[in-house]
Order: C-alpha cells, then structure tokens, then sequence
C-alpha cells in the first residue's frame, strides 16, 4: 500500500491557539511525527507491527530506533550495531523528553560526521551553563537549575552519560547514553538541549510548571503543515543529493572497440 504523505496536524483554515514554551526541556514530549516523518523522508525504513510501538530501521540496518508510549519504562530506545572501529551502543530518553531534543540526536543519524572533534559541553558552556565541580563526574546544569548534563563513573569503573530535567513538582525525564556512543550524537543532543529556542505547543499540551514562560500564538493548521513540511522537503533533498554522490557516474568517454572485421591490415 502507498503511503500517503503527511499533511500536517488537522485540517480546515480556523486559526488554533498554541503556546511558544521556554525553556524547551520544561516543554513536555510534543508530537512523535517531527522525529519519525524526518527518518522516514530520510530513508529510513519502518518496520512497526500493527498496533504496536513505532520502529525504524536506518538505511544501512546499523541503527534501530523504537518509541514506546505506554508501560514502563516507555519511551526512546536506541541501538547502534557494532560497526568497524565503533563499538555497539545505546540511548534512551523517556517519554516527556521534548520531541525537537530528540530530534537534535535522530536528525544527527542522518548526517556525515563533522571533521571536527566532538566536543559535549561546547553547546553548554556557549548557552552559560554551569559546571560545579563534582567529584567522581563532571555536570553541567542550566542557567535555571531545571536540566542537566553528566559524565557519570561508577566505582566499578562504567561508565555513562545522564542528562535530563525537572519542574518544580518533579515532574519531567531521563535520558541515558552508553559509555560508547558516538560523541557527535551526545554533542547533537547537548546542542538541542541547550538551545535558547523555544518550542510549540498547543492548547492543552502546556505543562503545569511555574519554570516555564509562555508566548501565546494563534497558528493556521496550514502554517503548520507547511512548517513540517519543509522539514521533510529538506530531508529528502538531502537524502536525493547523498544517493547521486554515491551512485555510478555515467561513462563519459567512449570505450576503445575493433571493427567488426577485425583489425586492419598494413599495406
């Protein structure tokens, strides 16, 4: 069956209220689509069963990604295979871990990695975050005390990242990563935790937390269609322009070839 391309949130021209919400990791998870309809529009390949979670499956079959909204623990789950010099590796994000802070990591799959040495706490220390010292780990904490990021080492020597965030209730998620995965992934996602954007919401969808500020907007269904959209369209140019690089040139030059009598005679 043809899959149908996506068409946004809703239907119809009547304008809807949402809410632009800062700090983004106070957001609460948002819609899963901004992180599947990218891999997807990406090359991914979906491999969810009827009725149950959402799977993907990146091009190469080296990465699995499945989402999980209900039971426990629920949420992200992320598996890396064991690849040349890269050892296997895992990531998890609970199920309130912002959609477009997920997608800082997902999107980064996609992508060649940077010629440049990863660095996790760059994003951080550019957005003013904290980093007191702490023996046995290193943290960094926003500016606002609600998220963090850790390098934490067991006595036993594992060791692992931890991030997450908290309202004042409580309230809020997780996120773990192996010892061995890739840097460029953790960087990604400390650059999209620490992004000073804020992100939508809609009426309903808005966390009860005194740590966070709102912006009030009343946004077409078009709008956000459109908005998604071009982050597909981008994605799929993307993708179209890495598959030319890679595929076969056409030849160019013709090949040297002997008439069809054979080769000619001196005289």
């Amino acid at each position: 069956m043809k899959r149908k391309q996506w068409q946004g949130w809703g239907s119809g021209e009547q304008a809807q209220q949402h809410y632009l919400i800062e700090p983004r990791a106070l957001a609460g998870g948002g819609d899963v689509r901004h992180v599947s309809e990218f891999l997807r529009a990406s090359g991914w390949r979906d491999k969810s069963q009827a009725g149950g979670p959402l799977s993907l499956e990146s091009p190469d079959r080296t990465v699995r990604i499945a989402y999980t909204p209900y039971g426990l623990p629920g949420g992200w789950m992320i598996h890396g295979a064991a690849t040349g010099d890269q050892d296997e590796w895992w990531a998890t994000l609970g199920r309130q871990t912002p959609v477009e802070i997920v997608a800082g990591l997902t999107d980064a799959l996609t992508r060649p990695r940077s010629a440049h040495a990863p660095n996790v706490w760059a994003p951080l220390q550019e957005q003013r975050w904290r980093t007191p010292p702490n023996a046995g780990h290193v943290t960094a904490t926003s500016p606002d005390g609600s998220a963090w990021v850790q390098y934490h080492q067991s006595p036993g020597g594992e060791a692992m990242w931890w991030s997450g965030a908290k309202d004042e209730q409580g309230n809020g998620w997780a996120a773990q990563f192996a010892a061995s995965t890739p840097m460029h992934l953790v960087q990604a996602f400390s650059a999209a935790l620490a992004s000073p954007e804020p992100v939508m919401r809609p009426l309903g969808r808005v966390p009860h937390s005194t740590r966070i500020r709102t912006t009030s907007a009343s946004v077409l269904p078009s709008q956000l269609s459109a908005w998604q959209q071009a982050r597909i369209t981008a994605a799929r140019a993307t993708t179209w322009a890495r598959n030319t690089a890679r595929s076969p040139r056409p030849r160019t030059t013709a090949r040297p070839h002997a008439h069809a009598g054979g080769p000619r005679a001196r005289r």
